[in-house]
């Protein structure tokens, strides 16, 4: 059946782009972004009377994405060295990335998930709620969420780190499992690591740990 939420990006476009590109991404507005293969019941079915959504492909849960939200994308083409056919790797690859972007602006050592997707299968609904190899947690709490979309012609990684708590998306879903409230409030976030104003200094720190020198920034409209 088919979704009636549009696509985040313009897939078959970005399978044509020859180059490795960041995508440096904001919005401006909250909206919400459903995993590839999760079905639209996942949220209410008045969810667009609250925040717009959107269908991203690859795997992962439900996100809830707000203004200010250090949100990075990478499309690697296949030719790229950096490209694997290893989802694991390409993950760790990623969540290295933002370690190296983060590490001397947190006060404690960050440490990057190696294992496959970890947490209760009830919580996985939601992203943020559960842990997938390379993302990134603070003293069991979860930093920077990664997804991945893989195709012939290259890998696209998606990446981010909450600039505010997203613990409201529990009330934008169909079902609210034990746990997932509490879970999602866990999530650390740019305000509650007082790094809001170094916003800025760790997106060219990722950005220069990633490598790729071709970038663009989007402005994603609802």
């Amino acid at each position: 059946m088919k979704s009636r939420f549009e696509d985040l990006y313009d897939y078959e476009a970005l399978r044509q782009i020859p180059d490795a590109t960041a995508f440096i991404v904001r919005v401006d507005e909250p909206f919400v972004v459903l995993g590839g293969s999760q079905p639209d019941t996942v949220v209410r079915e008045d969810i667009e009377d609250f925040h717009p959504v959107r269908r991203r492909r690859g795997g992962g849960g439900v996100v809830l994405i707000q203004p200010d939200d250090l949100w990075i994308d990478w499309w690697i083409p296949a030719a790229d060295e950096r490209a694997s056919d290893d989802v694991r790797r390409n993950a760790l690859m990623a969540g290295e990335w933002w370690y190296r972007g983060l590490a001397q602006l947190l006060s404690g050592v960050p440490a990057i998930v190696g294992e496959g997707l970890t947490g209760p299968k009830e919580l996985r609904t939601a992203c943020f709620a559960t842990a997938g190899p390379g993302e990134l947690f603070l003293n069991d709490h979860k930093l920077v969420g990664i997804t991945q979309w893989s195709v012939r012609e290259g890998i696209f990684l998606s990446t981010l780190l909450p600039a505010h708590s997203g613990a409201a998306l529990a009330n934008l879903l169909a079902e609210q499992p034990s746990g997932l409230a509490e879970a999602l409030a866990r999530v650390l976030d740019l305000t509650s690591l007082n790094l809001f104003d170094e916003a800025e200094t760790i997106v060219s720190r990722v950005l220069a740990a990633a490598g790729v020198d071709r970038r663009r920034n989007l402005m994603l409209l609802a």
